[in-house]
């Protein structure tokens, strides 16, 4: 659920504001959000063209063209959105999938579509992090890390963010640490996208090494997946 505090702006899942504890007002329930998230992935990550929207150089679509093909689509079941829907899922998103400015909407990664990206490229960590199939983890030290089926490489802030993505494909992921450092000091350009998650073009190998399977972080993330089972 979202809901708007007039003082602290959207917030969600919480039944009162998390800064002031007031009620808020009602702007869209768990189903509506999630339903229209997934349509957003779709549109500003993959697809605009199936949507028959409009995508510029830089991802940006017009949230008035978004809401308008919804309409159309199926007027009865989208009848009540606006756009401050559209920026209330972008402000209240956990991972800053989206990003709103003026009228304009777009994915700040996971795309798959080729965009031109002008992210921000300062204040880069001096390590990142990459999770993988442990069978696959020695044969990246050779060859690097390149897209695959995205348009770049996504990297994550720290282990626990990037034990996290791993799992979502494989129980136990190897953890790769890249050294952004030396990257960044070689004329590599990373770019900051989500809360935790970095892009870059793709990496070469002499950037990487595995994290110590025993390292205390993952032993500790380990024992919490276990307990979560």
């Amino acid at each position: 659920m979202i809901r708007e505090c007039s003082i602290h702006g959207y917030f969600s899942d919480d039944d009162l504001c998390p800064a002031c504890n007031s009620d808020g007002k009602f702007i869209m329930s768990t189903g509506e959000r999630d339903s229209m998230a997934r349509k957003l992935a779709l549109i500003l990550r993959h697809a605009p063209e199936k949507f028959d929207l409009e995508m510029d150089i830089n991802g940006w679509i017009d949230v008035r063209d978004i809401i308008r093909q919804f309409k159309n689509s199926d007027k009865r079941r989208h009848h009540w959105l606006r756009p401050h829907h559209l920026r209330a899922i972008s402000e209240t998103d956990p991972k800053g999938r989206y990003e709103v400015r003026g009228n304009m909407i777009r994915a700040t990664y996971g795309h798959t579509v080729e965009i031109e990206l002008d992210l921000p490229t300062s204040d880069i960590p001096d390590s990142l992090y990459y999770p993988c199939d442990p069978e696959e983890a020695g044969n990246l030290l050779t060859v690097g890390i390149k897209p695959g089926g995205r348009a770049h490489v996504h990297l994550s802030a720290n282990m626990r963010a990037a034990a996290e993505a791993g799992r979502v494909h494989r129980d136990d992921p190897t953890i790769i640490e890249v050294d952004t450092a030396r990257m960044v000091a070689t004329g590599e350009t990373i770019w900051h996208a989500g809360v935790t998650v970095y892009l870059t073009e793709n990496v070469s190998g002499e950037y990487l090494s595995i994290v110590d399977p025993a390292d205390p972080e993952l032993s500790l993330l380990r024992e919490t997946w276990i307990e979560e089972e």
